[in-house]
């Protein structure tokens, strides 16, 4: 869908009773353009998600467009916890004063609830900070998806003048002079410490970080009462507004793009202040304001929401969504019921749901 980690998806097919004069083929062309670039994202093996356990599908999972986060032993080896290790060292960073847990505390739904990232500078960043949890089952990273692979976003992250700023000679130097991390690192690879295996172990414990066990998927995994009637209305909503064109997959998005504005500009950004999205990536003027469609798992403790953090509530993005990419002024009553479901979204992690972040909290 759009840059929103709450966003709508472009409507698959016009409901019934819809206030626009738009024609039926233009839904059709927007669904059959939506579905081939899921198809197309889809294809693509490199960095994608891991694959899921051996399991035979829930029956009613079988059924439906999205299906559920399914529950398995995550392997707790040397390089699982050597990487949790890492997220949670500053010494990462140039400055030692960050570290991953810094801008994804697990504690507080896996980001920092802010509109915007804060800089190692102290400045705000351009783009809102996504929760870590569930990035594993994603196919692209960061706002514009300029890499596909946890790997390559890692890499990235950690020699980023404005996140990490550190250089594998520095890192080497701090790591290395500690004998438990050499040893720990032995254990876990046969080559010891080295920059890829930093990467390897901290990517490791990122797609640990799953969240299974929310409301939904028990009602996809066949239990009805999991969901109550106005979850299970709001629910119909999402799917026959076209949602699900965009918002799809165990993840419920995070493998494709799409502009965040089809039929109308977002207010609240200043013209200097736009930020041009994957065209900052491919170059291609299609790619003006187009983001990565951003997974809605545990997005009722994720906000604020959208690329950049404009949406303070759940409310005010589905609002924004039905308007800028479906065309469509939802009822006070509408945008209750699609809250609701999504607040169906939270999952768990390790036995426990997962938290909103504390506002003030460091």
């Amino acid at each position: 869908m759009t840059a929103a980690r709450t966003s709508l998806a472009q409507n698959a097919s016009p409901p019934a009773g819809m206030r626009s004069p738009r024609p039926l083929r233009a839904w059709g062309l927007r669904l059959a353009g939506s579905l081939a670039l899921v198809v197309v994202l889809s294809s693509v093996g490199h960095g994608g998600p891991p694959s899921a356990p051996d399991a035979a599908p829930p029956e009613r999972g079988s059924q439906e467009p999205l299906s559920p986060i399914l529950a398995s032993a995550v392997a707790d080896g040397p390089q699982n916890r050597l990487g949790e290790r890492l997220f949670h060292d500053p010494r990462l960073s140039h400055d030692n004063q960050r570290s991953c847990a810094t801008c994804h505390p697990l504690d507080r739904g896996g980001m920092d609830g802010q509109p915007r990232a804060t800089a190692a500078d102290g400045l705000p960043r351009l783009r809102n900070t996504p929760t870590i949890f569930n990035a594993g089952l994603s196919f692209w990273f960061n706002w514009d998806g300029v890499v596909h692979s946890l790997e390559a976003h890692m890499d990235r992250l950690l020699r980023n003048p404005a996140v990490m700023n550190t250089s594998w000679p520095e890192l080497q130097e701090k790591l290395g002079r500690e004998a438990d991390y050499v040893s720990a690192f032995r254990a876990a690879y046969a080559d010891g410490l080295t920059w890829n295996n930093v990467i390897a172990a901290l990517v490791s414990f990122e797609r640990s970080l799953v969240t299974p066990h929310s409301r939904f998927d028990r009602y996809l995994g066949g239990e009805q009462q999991a969901l109550t009637a106005e979850e299970q209305q709001g629910y119909s909503l999402f799917k026959s507004y076209g949602c699900i064109a965009c918002h799809q997959g165990m993840n419920v998005g995070g493998n494709m793009f799409a502009k965040f504005g089809v039929f109308q500009s977002p207010n609240g950004a200043s013209e200097e202040n736009v930020d041009s999205g994957r065209y900052n990536v491919t170059h291609k003027p299609q790619d003006v304001q187009v983001f990565r469609v951003p997974s809605l798992r545990n997005v009722a403790i994720t906000a604020p929401y959208f690329h950049d953090g404009r949406a303070p509530t759940l409310a005010v993005a589905v609002d924004t969504m039905a308007r800028v990419q479906l065309d469509k002024e939802l009822t006070p009553e509408e945008i209750g019921l699609i809250v609701q479901f999504l607040q169906t979204l939270t999952g768990d992690y390790r036995g426990t749901p997962v938290r909103a972040p504390i506002p003030g909290a460091d």
